[in-house]
């Protein structure tokens, strides 16, 4: 109930605000207090990694409220880079696109190489991304393959690859489940590392962090 009044408070006033700077920081401002208003205690560590120049940040992918933790988490200067299957989810494919958030076809390849030269486009003007790179998630506690998208757009666009760690939110709201527990979400910004030796070594970055093992 907490979850869809804030998240239609949300949507109301971003649909009124003309900044999308503006519309970020509600949202994360409102996702700050959904988890406090939940009894989620949530931090956030080592932010004075993050760069305060364009890059783009990659972090692990095992619940639906992952979302909320690393929006309440960053500052208001990332494009979030989103399956497209989140379009048709109603109000919330609205209030993405409301965000900037960027759609991208994972099954189509000539519409997922559109999306992706769209992606980097945006990229190229200094915009800051946020991926998921493991696309999607499931009941298995794991680090997913890392998909090349956001190491290839960061190359491309002479970004540095900041690796992020979100702990808790899969035993918060376990996959399949729509019921959350008032469990630890912490959020950790690991290192910042070079687009060309990124895609790897993210990946065991988080693994380490999060202590999940690497799927083959």
């Amino acid at each position: 109930m907490c979850f869809t009044v804030l998240g239609l408070a949300v949507l109301a006033i971003n649909m009124f605000l003309p900044g999308l700077r503006q519309r970020r920081v509600v949202a994360g401002t409102v996702g700050r207090l959904f988890l406090r208003v939940a009894g989620i205690p949530f931090k956030v560590e080592a932010l004075e990694r993050l760069p305060t120049t364009p890059c783009v940040v990659v972090a692990n992918h095992a619940s639906y409220i992952d979302a909320i933790a690393i929006a309440a988490a960053l500052p208001p200067d990332f494009a979030f880079v989103i399956k497209r299957e989140m379009v048709r989810v109603p109000l919330a494919g609205l209030l993405l696109r409301r965000l900037g958030s960027q759609f991208v076809e994972r099954f189509n390849r000539h519409k997922g190489a559109t999306d992706a030269r769209r992606v980097l486009k945006l990229a190229a003007t200094g915009q800051s991304l946020m991926f998921f790179p493991e696309g999607t998630f499931d009941e298995t506690r794991q680090i997913g393959k890392f998909l090349g998208g956001a190491f290839t757009t960061a190359a491309r666009a002479q970004m540095p690859v900041v690796a992020v760690a979100i702990h808790g939110t899969r035993d918060v709201m376990p996959p399949g489940s729509l019921t959350i527990r008032r469990l630890p979400i912490r959020v950790e910004i690991l290192a910042v590392l070079p687009a060309d030796e990124a895609r790897q070594r993210s990946r065991e970055l988080i693994a380490a962090a999060v202590g999940d093992p690497l799927a083959p």
